[in-house]
């Protein structure tokens, strides 16, 4: 989409790492004793679906947005060969000197790869099209469906100068393959986007199939932190009858908040913006706003169980949570 010629698009400016902060010093560098070691290590919430073009990248781009204008740190990791989420939020591909790719191969840190993002307090690690060609890369290696969860262990210290991200949201590919298993085997949290159509209820059995697995075999301490039901048109009987049997189906692990189908959402990535910068004021922005104070009010209660019940409140990353 164009932008009227009378209205000339804002780009938003991309500020790497170096140029946000020239005098962190890289990781690697820093001795042991002087990292700090976070005590809270920052809470990651995988946002999956395998069924393509239903929210997920316009989730991790404006619920990461909405979690940051409420004063979180926010990290969104691109793990999508399309990188849509990246171009979404103005990352030009010339600037994408490291990408999640080179993370998951090892041939650079997660800090490497990370980028500000002219929206304050909101971070992304880039992907490009080499991550298509990741899954034949590492197909016969034993940590094939760890990369994720051990790139993400660093962010458990804090180098001076570097971020203490409280979130980080991690954007899966529409498909339920290796990328999509590393997530899951990294995150606390699922987090499923549900177009509001008529197959919803039969992706999400096999999402649900999936995640079982990964709990049984790689992260049993994984759990659906909700579903979101998006695209919803109010007007049409069939959009409130799916939310009426996903509700009657999934109980409580249905965010009350529903995203609702709306222009200014599908127009804000061709500028390269989340909706709550190219137009607060939208019903879109207003409904990813209360989507992030309910995240943040169910983390409090996961947080809660998890030391009521004698777990630990924040699961170290290397040790089976991530």
């Amino acid at each position: 989409m164009t932008e009227p010629a009378d209205s000339p698009a804002e780009s938003p400016q991309v500020i790497s790492p170096e140029a946000a902060a020239p005098d962190v010093i890289p990781l690697e560098a820093i001795p042991l004793a002087g990292r700090a070691i976070n005590p809270h290590p920052p809470r990651m919430i995988a946002i999956a679906n395998q069924k393509g073009g239903v929210g997920k990248t316009t989730t991790a781009i404006n619920l990461g947005t909405a979690l940051a204008a409420v004063g979180e740190e926010v990290l969104i990791i691109d793990l999508d060969p399309q990188g849509n989420a990246s171009t979404g939020l103005g990352i030009d591909r010339r600037s994408r000197r490291y990408s999640t790719y080179d993370v998951l191969m090892g041939e650079a840190t997660l800090r490497d790869a990370i980028l500000a993002t002219a929206v304050p307090r909101l971070s992304i690690a880039p992907s490009t099209l080499d991550l298509s060609g990741l899954e034949l890369e590492v197909s016969q290696s034993r940590d094939r469906a760890f990369r994720l969860r051990s790139a993400l262990g660093p962010l458990n210290t804090v180098p001076p100068g570097a971020t203490d991200f409280t979130y980080v949201l991690v954007d899966c590919p529409p498909s339920l393959n290796l990328l999509t298993v590393n997530a899951l085997a990294a995150a606390n949290a699922i987090l499923v986007p549900l177009q509001c159509e008529f197959f919803a209820l039969e992706g999400l059995s096999q999402l649900i199939k999936t995640m079982d697995q990964v709990k049984a075999t790689l992260n049993p301490e994984l759990v659906i932190h909700g579903i979101v039901l998006t695209m919803h048109d109010a007007r049409n009987n069939l959009s409130n009858q799916v939310v009426a049997d996903v509700r009657q189906n999934s109980g409580e692990k249905v965010y009350d908040t529903i995203i609702p189908r709306n222009v200014r959402v599908s127009e804000a990535p061709s500028y390269g913006k989340p909706v709550l910068v190219y137009d607060l004021k939208c019903v879109g922005s207003e409904a990813y706003l209360r989507l992030a104070t309910e995240i943040i009010q169910r983390e409090r209660e996961l947080l809660a169980g998890s030391a009521s019940s004698g777990g630990d409140v924040a699961p170290d990353r290397q040790s089976g949570a991530a």
